[in-house]
C-alpha cells in the first residue's frame, strides 16, 4: 500500500512503479513580511501572465517560485537567497503613548 500499482511492462525498481499515491494537499495559512519592492514584483508577475493569457492568483507565483527555487542546484540556490535582502521580521511594536 502506498504505492500505485505496476503496469503492465514496468519493472520494480522504475521510477513510475516507485511513485507514490499522493493526496491532495491541505492549504496551510501564513502571513509574512515582505518589502514593498517585492510585493510589487509580484504584480508586475501577474500582469506579465495575464498579458501572456493566463490569470494567476499571488500564491500560484509564490508556488512557481518554490518550485523554481527547489530545482536549483545548490550553489545557484545559495547565490539566489545571498542576493534576497534581510528585513527585520515580526509585527511592529503598537504605540502604547497616544
Amino acid at each position: 500500500m502506498g504505492t500505485k500499482k505496476r503496469q503492465q511492462g514496468q519493472t520494480a525498481g522504475s521510477p513510475a512503479a516507485e511513485m507514490p499515491v499522493t493526496k491532495k494537499s491541505r492549504p496551510v495559512r501564513d502571513s509574512f513580511t515582505f518589502p514593498e519592492s517585492d510585493y510589487a514584483l509580484i504584480d508586475v508577475l501577474k500582469a506579465r501572465a495575464l498579458a501572456a493569457g493566463r490569470e494567476v492568483k499571488k500564491s500560484e507565483i509564490l508556488r512557481a517560485a518554490l518550485s523554481a527555487l527547489s530545482a536549483l542546484p545548490l550553489e545557484d540556490l545559495l547565490k539566489t537567497l545571498d542576493g534576497v535582502e534581510r528585513i527585520k521580521t515580526g509585527r511592529p511594536a503598537k504605540n502604547l503613548h497616544r
